[in-house]
């Protein structure tokens, strides 16, 4: 039982016209994972879905790239294999030291080594297939051992040399400590660790290697992997249909609502020309992209996430996080400025050192808000004051600081008017990125979101690849869908005017 890491993409040859392919639980047949169509389960549907990931992820994630998976060494599951990987590897010690010596479990061990060295091969490598073939030839090991002429120290440096000439230059060093080691046992334990870093990066390597034609080719493949679902089961995208519905109704229903609600953050991306009309009703493209906005506040309780997002929704939560993160730091500098005023913050190493540490301190602000704010509160005041002395300007009486904390450990509460200001001015920001010809409207921004530009621009362009790369594969649907919820709207309308 060598502790050998497997990459997590299979050689599947069924699933060869993707790419890529699904990770496998251990322990997890085929037949566990493919399921019948005509089962309705909403679980079942993920999974089917869900066998796109590992495509889609590397075609929209440009840093995509697996790792080893390493248990928590004090964790239970960490204790257990730690545990049984020690016995295997006493008792193979236990049958070398025999006499005679047990190789039966080192001979396996070698087949291992052997396959291995194999599967990191390129096609075109036919003299080094050669050279491993010859090395390490099985059946004349076993021969030599049950002879007594196995040579050891020998067999160990052409599995060593043959480790270095296919190991990428950053695994040198690994190789060059296993020279080191003459123990059988500790040998075959490293020579086991360092083949399964070798395979990661050989996954990596080709993971690099596809993903420019699966850029190419991904639209059309996940569109015909989506098409052979819905023939078979009408009603999967019924929450792709209900979330379009719901977006659409929010657009052409405006309803009064507190500035802090969910609907408020959904008008306030409305676009500018239908607000000022609402007889005219939003285009289909409109409707998309604003249910586009409305996934960044999704209810997490709210099962119903359209299935044509699935793969997106970790990532999708992960820009509303980090959004989330930047209103709050936006909220903190513009509080902080407006105490201040421009005399500190026409210094941009203030400016970041204020939010380096704003950031640091709300790391963990989802679940403990209060006293991240606290925290804040105190550093920033205390900046404040330093900055104030340090360029010889008086510092802020006791008020204005009492005053500041304040207004900065009041951002969080959700009737605090700079959260509620900053919280419309990020959707707007997505929006204009989001709707073509809409850029302008940056020009008019207010100056509170000028400090965090550059991070607002970098999340607002992942999240818009992201979803242009959603409309590219799916728009067939969303055409189909739509155009059953306008068409009727537009005809409602048209006969309350007559």
């Amino acid at each position: 039982m060598p502790k050998i890491e497997k990459p997590v993409l299979q050689n599947d040859p069924n699933e060869a016209e993707s790419g890529a392919h699904e990770p496998k639980t251990p322990g997890q047949s085929q037949e566990n994972v493919s399921f019948s169509l005509d089962d309705h389960s909403p679980d079942l549907i993920v999974n089917e879905v869900s066998k796109l990931s590992i495509a889609h992820e590397i075609v929209v994630n440009q840093d995509f790239y697996m790792e080893e998976s390493v248990l928590l060494p004090n964790s239970l599951e960490g204790r257990f294999m730690e545990t049984m990987y020690n016995a295997f590897w006493d008792h193979l010690k236990d049958q070398l030291s025999s006499t005679p010596p047990d190789v039966i479990c080192a001979l396996e061990l070698l087949r291992e080594v052997k396959e291995t060295l194999l599967s990191l091969l390129l096609p075109r490598q036919n003299c080094l297939r050669n050279e491993i073939e010859d090395a390490l030839d099985i059946d004349l090991l076993k021969q030599e051992a049950e002879h007594g002429a196995l040579n050891v120290p020998h067999l160990s440096n052409c599995v060593l040399n043959l480790m270095t000439l296919l190991c990428a230059p950053v695994l040198d060093e690994a190789v060059e400590k296993l020279e080191s080691i003459t123990d059988p046992v500790q040998l075959l334990r490293g020579i086991f660790h360092v083949l399964g870093l070798m395979k990661m990066d050989m996954v990596n390597y080709t993971i690099q290697s596809l993903r420019p034609y699966l850029q190419e080719h991904y639209v059309q493949y996940g569109r015909a992997k989506f098409q052979k679902l819905p023939n078979k089961q009408p009603n999967l995208l019924d929450c792709t249909t209900k979330w379009l519905t719901r977006t659409a109704l929010d657009l052409t229903t405006p309803s009064p609502s507190s500035p802090d609600s969910p609907s408020s953050f959904r008008m306030a991306c409305s676009p500018p020309n239908w607000a000022a009309n609402n007889s005219e009703l939003p285009s289909s493209t409109m409707v998309l992209y604003q249910g586009y906005l409305n996934l960044l506040v999704w209810d997490p309780d709210n099962e119903e996430f359209p299935e044509t997002l699935l793969m997106d929704r970790i990532q999708l939560q992960d820009i509303e996080s980090q959004l989330n993160q930047l209103a709050i730091l936006a909220s903190v500098l513009l509080v902080a400025r407006s105490f201040s005023g421009n005399v500190l913050f026409n210094s941009p190493e203030f400016v970041d050192k204020l939010k380096y540490i704003t950031k640091a301190l709300t790391e963990e602000f989802s679940t403990r808000p209060e006293e991240d704010l606290v925290s804040v509160s105190e550093q920033v005041s205390q900046e404040i004051h330093e900055g104030l002395k340090d360029i010889g300007l008086a510092a802020l009486s006791s008020e204005k600081t009492a005053s500041l904390i304040g207004q900065l450990q009041n951002i969080a509460k959700k009737e605090n008017c700079v959260g509620s200001i900053i919280d419309k001015w990020i959707p707007l920001f997505l929006k204009c990125h989001l709707v073509p010809g809409m850029q302008e409207s940056l020009l008019d921004f207010p100056g509170g979101l000028i400090f965090i530009k550059g991070e607002l621009a970098e999340l607002g362009w992942k999240f818009v690849s992201l979803m242009h790369h959603n409309q590219q594969v799916f728009s067939p649907y969303y055409d189909e869908i739509l155009k059953d919820i306008i068409l009727p709207q537009a005809q409602e309308t048209q006969l309350e005017s007559v």
